[in-house]
C-alpha cells in the first residue's frame, strides 16, 4: 500500500470498499436460501409454515449473535474477526449443500416422511450456524468504520457502505436465480418426479387448482427440468466466501493509527484517560448504550424496519411466484430490482441525512418509512400489470433500506466510536425479533389468509415504525458531549477522591 503513504482520504475509501465487498459476501452465503425454497417445495413439499420457523429461529440466532458479537469485537481485531465468521458461513453453505447426504446417513432412507422430517430438521441446523457465523459480519464493520469516518460525514460514507448489504442480496437472487434455471438435472421425462413435484406444488400453493392449465405445467416442468439445482446455490456462494476470509484477513486494517494516522478529530471522547479506571469500560458502555434513550428508540423502531425489510427479502421469490404468476427467474430478478433501487434509496438517505437533515438520521428515517407505507400499499391494494407492480415494489425497496442503513449509523454516533459496536449490537437484536416475527407471521398468514393479508400487516408495521421516528423529532446528532461529560465527571470525582 506504498500508494497511500501519508494520505489518508485513500485509506479511509480503501477501508471501506474493502469491507464493504467482504460484508457484501456474508449477504451472498446468507440470502440464497430464498431463492432455494421454492426448489425445495417442489421437490420435498415443505411448507411455507416450515419455512418461516426456520427463518425465524434462524433471525433469533442472527440477532443474539450480532449482541454477543458486538461485546466480544470491541476487545479483539476486527478483521480476523471478521475473516473467521466468513469462513464459517462457507462451511455452514457446504453442509446445506449436502443436506441430502446428511438426512440419508442418519435416517438411512432417501424418501417418505422421516426423510423429509429429517432434511427439514437439518435445514434448521444448518440455517442456525449459518445464522450465528453471520453475526461475526456487522459488528466489525460497525466498530471499524467510525474508527475512519468523522461524526459528521459518517451517514454519507456509511451509507455508501451499507448498500453492501444490497450489493450481496442482488449478487445472491441473480447469480442463484440463474443457478435455478440453468443447473440441475433434468427430470421432466421421469413421470414419478413429474409426480411428486405436482402434488408438492398443489399441498402448498394456496390456490394452484385456479391456476391455469398451461400455467401449472409450466411451473412443473420448470421444476423437473432443473431437479437439484438448489444445492449449487450453496455450493456456489460458499466457495465464493472462502475466497471472502482470505481478503478480509490480508486486506483490512482496523484502525487509522495502525497505519501511522491519528486519532480523527472531533471522536475523542475522554475514554482513553479512565483506562487504568477499574469497571471505566464496562460503565462506559452502560451510560452511552443501555442507559442511553436515543439507543433503544433506534433499537425498538428496528424491529418495525426489519419486519418489512427481511419480508420483501425472505419471502419475495416465493409470493412472487405463488402470488403474481412469475417464474423463479422472473422473480429472481423483481426481487433484485427491490435491492437495486434500495442501493440508490440507501445512498440517497445517507446524503440527505448529512445535507438536509445536519446529521439528525431519525429525521430521514420519519419520511422514508411513510414512503414505504405508501408503495407498499399500493402494490398490495391497487390492482395493476406486472412491471408497474414492480415498480411499486421497488419503490418500497428504495425507502425501507434508508432507515435500515440509518439506525445503525444513528445508534452508533449516539454511542460514539467507542461503543459503537455494542449499541448495534442491541439495535441488532430487536431487529432480528422483528425479522423472526416477520417470517413466522408471514408463512402462517401466507399460508391460511393468503398474500394480500401479508401485504396489510406491512402498512401497519410500517405506521407504527413511523411514529417511533415521530417521538425521536427533538434527538441530538451524536453522543460525543455526552461522552465527554461524562468522562469528564468520574475524571472530576477521581481528583477528588485524590485529593482527600
Amino acid at each position: 500500500m506504498k500508494m497511500f503513504k501519508g494520505n489518508f482520504k485513500a485509506w479511509q475509501w480503501y477501508t471501506i470498499i474493502v469491507s464493504m465487498i467482504v460484508y457484501s459476501i456474508f449477504y451472498f452465503v446468507r440470502k440464497n436460501f430464498s431463492i432455494a425454497m421454492p426448489g425445495l417445495t417442489a421437490e420435498y413439499g415443505i411448507s411455507n409454515t416450515s419455512f418461516g420457523i426456520v427463518i425465524a429461529i434462524g433471525s433469533l440466532v442472527y440477532g443474539f449473535s450480532r449482541f454477543i458479537n458486538g461485546f466480544i469485537v470491541e476487545k479483539v481485531s476486527t478483521k480476523v474477526f471478521m475473516a473467521v465468521g466468513l469462513f464459517l458461513c462457507a462451511a455452514a453453505n457446504f453442509c446445506f449443500g449436502f443436506g441430502l447426504e446428511l438426512s440419508y446417513a442418519i435416517t438411512g432412507v432417501h424418501q417418505g416422511p422421516q426423510f423429509i422430517n429429517m432434511l427439514i430438521l437439518v435445514i434448521g441446523v444448518t440455517i442456525v450456524l449459518n445464522q450465528y457465523f453471520q453475526g461475526c459480519g456487522f459488528p466489525p464493520c460497525a466498530r471499524m468504520l467510525p474508527q475512519w469516518i468523522a461524526p459528521n460525514e459518517l451517514a454519507t460514507k456509511m451509507s455508501i457502505w451499507n448498500t453492501s448489504h444490497s450489493i450481496g442480496a442482488v449478487i445472491a437472487v441473480v447469480i442463484c436465480g440463474l443457478i435455478m434455471t440453468n443447473m440441475g438435472a433434468d427430470m421432466s421425462g421421469n413421470s414419478s418426479i413429474v409426480a411428486q413435484i405436482t402434488g408438492n406444488l398443489a399441498g402448498s400453493i394456496k390456490d394452484w387448482y385456479n391456476i391455469p392449465h398451461a400455467e401449472q405445467q409450466a411451473k412443473i416442468m420448470s421444476y423437473a427440468t432443473h431437479y437439484g439445482a438448489w444445492r449449487w446455490c450453496f455450493f456456489i456462494p460458499g466457495m465464493v466466501a472462502v475466497g471472502g476470509a482470505i481478503l478480509a484477513l490480508l486486506a483490512l486494517k482496523d484502525t487509522p493509527q495502525s497505519v501511522g494516522f491519528p486519532e480523527i478529530e472531533g471522536t475523542q471522547t475522554g475514554k482513553d484517560a479512565l483506562k487504568d479506571k477499574k469497571g471505566a469500560h464496562k460503565g462506559f458502555l452502560n451510560h452511552m448504550v443501555f442507559r442511553n434513550k436515543w439507543v433503544w428508540y433506534f433499537a425498538t423502531a428496528n424491529i418495525f424496519v426489519y419486519v418489512l425489510r427481511m419480508g420483501v427479502l425472505d419471502w419475495g421469490p416465493k409470493f412472487l411466484t405463488e402470488d403474481r404468476g412469475m417464474n423463479i427467474k422472473d422473480a429472481s430478478w423483481s426481487v433484485a430490482a427491490f435491492e437495486i433501487t434500495a442501493i440508490i434509496g440507501t445512498i440517497f438517505a445517507g446524503w440527505a441525512t448529512d445535507r438536509l437533515f445536519k446529521g439528525k438520521a431519525h429525521r430521514m428515517c420519519l419520511f422514508s418509512m411513510i414512503g414505504s407505507v405508501l408503495f407498499f400499499g399500493i402494490f398490495a391494494l391497487v390492482p395493476m400489470p406486472t412491471i408497474p407492480s414492480i415498480c411499486m415494489l421497488a419503490l418500497a425497496g428504495f425507502c425501507i433500506y434508508g432507515p435500515q442503513a440509518l439506525i445503525g449509523i444513528g445508534a452508533a454516533n449516539q454511542a460514539t466510536k467507542e461503543a459503537s459496536a455494542t449499541a448495534n449490537g442491541v439495535t441488532g437484536i430487536l431487529g432480528y425479533i422483528g425479522s423472526a416475527l416477520s417470517a413466522l407471521a408471514i408463512g402462517i398468514i401466507a399460508d391460511n389468509l393468503g398474500w394480500n393479508w401479508v401485504f396489510i400487516t406491512f402498512i401497519i408495521t410500517g405506521l407504527v415504525g413511523a411514529l417511533i421516528f415521530l417521538l425521536m423529532w427533538r434527538a441530538p446528532r451524536d453522543g460525543y458531549k455526552r461522552a465527554q461529560d461524562y468522562t469528564n465527571s468520574l475524571l472530576n470525582e477521581q481528583k477528588q477522591e485524590q485529593d482527600k
